[in-house]
């Protein structure tokens, strides 16, 4: 059975940093690719990263790039999303999905992921 859980979301203070984990079940991180999404209060659901199950190279898109960095351990069979610098229109939902073919985790798109975690609150706040 397919199965992604999100964790580490939490309250954190602008310019603070948390570290997201998405653990995965019934295949392996090096199976298929990995994406992290979010979706804040009235706003649609945004890509925010995909690391590329052939070789673990990562993508980061919008706001992410240069702050968010997305990493995987096989072994644990999770990837995690490090967000550092956090601002305050960070606040969403976040979410770890899988693509199981296509190319949606690399354009960002959530449209064409598979299976999705129920997600994990970040919450930037002072």
């Amino acid at each position: 059975q397919v199965q992604l859980v999100e964790r580490g979301g939490g309250l954190v203070q602008p310019g603070g940093s948390l570290r997201l984990s998405c653990a995965v079940s019934g295949f392996s991180v090096n199976d298929y690719n990995i994406g992290w999404f979010r979706q804040a209060p009235g706003k649609a659901r945004e890509g925010v990263s995909c690391i590329r199950h052939s070789d673990g190279t990562t993508l980061n898109f919008g706001p992410a790039k240069g702050r968010f960095t997305t990493s995987r351990d096989k072994a644990e069979n999770t990837v995690y999303l490090q967000m550092d610098s956090l601002r305050t229109e960070d606040t969403a939902v976040y979410f770890c999905a899988d693509e199981t073919y296509g190319s949606s985790c690399w354009r960002g798109e959530h449209s064409g992921m598979d299976y999705w975690g129920k997600g994990t609150l970040v919450n930037v706040s002072a």
